[in-house]
């Protein structure tokens, strides 16, 4: 195959990538209507999970994790999967699509900050500080939009659930970097969504009186369907092509183009609030997280350089 047919290929993949990870938050405020939102994560990740773990363990034969590995990984479930897939998840039920993923793509904002803060991480730049000032001003503006709209109950209780989620995982990114595991780390996905479901099912047990499974909507089960078999497979699948085709600095664009994805989408199918603040609120925070991140890469890029002369 050519160079040129490889490269598209890998865009066909991230585009596929971004478009099926923006509309699983759809997916997920479609089905979190029409079941409890706890128990709605654990069979989401319970389906996304032993799919994973069956393909890893009968196809590709990796051994079981050790017993140092498996307590890794139930931190990293309890944080990635529990804390910030359950409360972004529940969040959903407060507050719109849109916002909610916007609030999620503000990680990388935080990791910095938590960085800075607690392990006193100097690898920052004027542009990480604009990038910041441009993260947070461009949620300003999607708040400023929202103060003047009448809100359901519960709808600061619904950005606090949001805003929690984006801490945990921006606090499980920084434990992944800093504890290294060795082992596939999409095996190692596939084991934090197993666990994580079996903790997720007992808090929902315990928060809200389950659903019986055959009372389960059609709709919430097409939609649970659309989260496992699009969110967890089909774009898992173009996003490990994607990595395989193109420099990182592009695969990781999906990042970038998620929330507009979320956000576009709600507005076509949920009938949310799609305005030009919305828009360009939305624009501008993920162009702060972008100066976040590149500006912390290339500082990076420029220590190591410095370290090897």
């Amino acid at each position: 195959m050519k160079n040129t047919e490889i490269k598209t290929s890998g865009y066909i993949a991230l585009a596929t990538t971004s478009l099926l990870w923006g509309t699983t938050w759809v997916a997920s405020k479609i089905a979190v209507s029409q079941m409890p939102a706890f128990q709605m994560a654990s069979i989401r990740q319970f389906l996304g999970g032993i799919s994973l773990l069956g393909f890893f363990l009968l196809y590709k034969k990796l051994p079981l994790p050790t017993a140092k590995q498996f307590a890794l990984l139930l931190v990293m479930s309890l944080l990635m999967f529990v804390g910030a897939n359950g409360l972004s998840t529940w969040s959903l039920q407060y507050i719109s699509t849109g916002l909610s993923s916007l609030i999620g793509a503000l990680y990388p904002l935080s990791v910095v900050l938590i960085e800075m803060i607690f392990f006193k991480n100097r690898n920052v730049t004027v542009l990480t500080f604009i990038g910041l000032l441009l993260g947070i001003g461009g949620v300003g503006i999607v708040f400023y939009e929202n103060a003047f709209q009448h809100h359901p109950p519960g709808f600061m209780f619904g950005i606090f659930l949001s805003v929690s989620a984006m801490l945990s995982w921006s606090i499980g990114t920084i434990v992944i970097a800093r504890n290294a595991i060795k082992i596939n780390p999409y095996y190692a996905t596939g084991w934090q969504m197993l666990i994580s479901a079996g903790i997720l099912i007992v808090i929902a047990f315990f928060s809200h009186p389950l659903i019986p499974l055959q009372q389960i909507p059609a709709k919430g089960w097409a939609a649970i369907a659309y989260l496992v078999i699009a969110g967890s497979i089909v774009a898992f699948a173009a996003f490990v092509y994607s990595m395989k085709k193109l420099p990182a600095a592009l695969f990781s664009l999906y990042a970038y183009f998620n929330p507009m994805v979320a956000i576009i989408v709600a507005g076509l199918l949920l009938n949310e609030p799609l305005t030009i603040n919305i828009f360009w609120g939305a624009v501008v925070t993920l162009i702060g997280v972008y100066l976040v991140n590149y500006s912390v890469k290339r500082n990076s890029r420029k220590l190591m350089k410095e370290e090897l002369e």
